[in-house]
C-alpha cells in the first residue's frame, strides 16, 4: 500500500494537509510507530516521502458518494454526478445524465451501502405526466416495489411513488401551511393526493375538520390507509374531480389550500365560491420571475383580496419556479 512516511511529531499537520486535498485512502488505517506514521494515499502524492507498506483494511465505509465512485468512474463521469436526490420512505431517487447511464448499477450500489436505510434506489424517466401528474422511474437496485412508508413532520405516509404525485421537498412548506391554520377552523385542500397536507395540518394544527379531495384512486386509497396510521379523527377525504365533489359540500371554508401549479389557476373560481368571508387562500402556482405579477394581477380581478405572501418554495425547470400565494379574501 502507498503510504506517505512522515516522523511522528508532524503527523497531524501532514494528515490535515492530504485530508484538503482528499489525498487519503480511508480504507485504511494510518499506521503509528514509534518515530514514524504511515498515511495511506489514493496515489503518489508530490512533495511528500512515499513508501510502500502492508497496513490492514480499516473496514471504512465512507459517507459521502463522490469519494465512494472515485475509482469506479472516470473524472468526466465524476464531474457529471449529482449529489442531490430524494429518499421517501426507504426508496431513494437519483436523477442520472444520460453519459452515466451505462453506470447506473454501480452507482445505485454505491448509494444503498452508504444509505443502509435505503431498499430501492429509482431513477426518473421523463416529466410528470396525465392528468394524475405520475413520474415514472425506472428500478435500478432493490427491491421493484415501490409501496413505501414515509416519515414527515411527525405523520407517517403510506403510498406508492409509481401511482401517486408526491414530492419530499416541500415537507417545510407543509409545515408551514400547517402553522397558519388557527384554532377551529375548516380547512379544504384541493388536489390532496395521498393526503399529506391534511395529515401535517391534522397534527400540526387544532383545526376543527380538514377536508382532501382527490381525483386520483390510488391516492385516496393511500390517504385513507394513512389515515387509519396516523389516528386523526377530523381529516376526511373524497373521491373524485374537485369540481364535481366541492360543491356537494354543505359548508364553507376558513381556509383553502390549491397545491396543484400546473393548473391552480384554472380553479381559484371554484375555491372563490367556497371560502368564507375573511378566509384564506394559498394558491401554488409554476412561473418565472417576471411572470409573478401578472399571476398576482389575475388573482386580484378575480376577487377583493389582500397578497398576504408570495414565495417560492421549489423549482420546475431552469428560472421557473413553483410560488404560493397566501391571500385574505374579502
Amino acid at each position: 500500500m502507498k503510504c506517505v512516511k512522515v516522523l511522528l511529531k508532524d503527523a497531524e499537520a501532514t494528515r490535515r494537509k492530504l485530508t484538503n486535498k482528499c489525498f487519503i485512502d480511508k480504507r485504511y488505517k494510518i499506521l503509528s510507530g514509534k518515530k514514524y506514521v504511515y498515511i495511506p494515499v489514493v496515489n503518489n502524492v508530490y512533495g511528500f516521502h512515499i513508501v510502500d507498506k502492508k497496513l490492514n483494511n480499516s473496514n471504512y465505509v465512507t459517507n459521502d458518494l463522490r469519494e465512494l465512485l472515485n475509482n469506479k468512474l472516470g473524472n468526466k463521469e465524476i464531474s457529471l454526478f449529482k449529489r442531490a436526490h430524494d429518499v421517501v420512505g426507504d426508496i431513494a431517487i437519483v436523477e442520472l445524465d444520460d453519459p452515466l447511464l451505462k453506470k447506473k448499477k454501480i452507482i445505485a450500489d454505491a448509494f444503498r451501502k452508504v444509505h443502509k436505510n435505503v431498499r430501492s434506489v429509482v431513477r426518473k424517466i421523463g416529466m410528470h405526466e396525465g392528468k394524475y401528474r405520475i413520474q415514472r422511474y425506472e428500478v435500478i437496485s432493490g427491491d421493484k416495489n415501490l409501496e413505501t412508508i414515509h416519515r414527515e413532520n411527525g405523520v407517517i405516509l403510506k403510498l406508492d411513488i409509481g401511482k401517486v404525485y408526491f414530492s419530499p421537498r416541500l415537507a417545510a412548506e407543509r409545515l408551514r401551511i400547517a402553522r397558519c391554520v388557527k384554532k377551529d377552523e375548516d380547512v379544504l385542500v384541493m388536489f390532496s393526493g395521498a393526503g399529506i397536507y391534511c395529515f401535517v395540518i391534522a397534527k400540526h394544527s387544532k383545526a376543527n375538520e380538514i377536508y382532501g379531495v382527490e381525483i386520483n384512486p390510488y391516492g385516496h386509497k393511500y390517504a385513507l390507509e394513512s389515515l387509519k396510521l396516523n389516528k386523526f379523527r377530523n381529516a376526511k377525504f373524497f373521491l373524485g374531480d374537485v369540481r364535481k365533489v366541492v360543491p356537494k359540500f354543505s359548508k364553507k371554508f376558513d381556509r383553502i389550500i390549491m397545491p396543484l401549479p400546473i393548473s391552480s389557476l384554472e380553479f381559484l373560481n371554484l375555491g372563490l365560491q367556497y371560502i368564507k368571508h375573511g378566509g384564506f387562500i394559498h394558491l401554488y402556482f409554476f412561473s418565472d420571475e417576471i411572470g409573478v405579477k401578472n399571476v398576482l394581477d389575475f388573482i386580484k380581478k378575480k376577487c377583493k383580496c389582500r397578497i398576504l405572501r408570495v414565495a417560492r418554495c421549489g423549482q420546475q425547470s431552469p428560472k421557473v419556479y413553483r410560488w404560493c400565494a397566501d391571500f385574505k379574501v374579502y
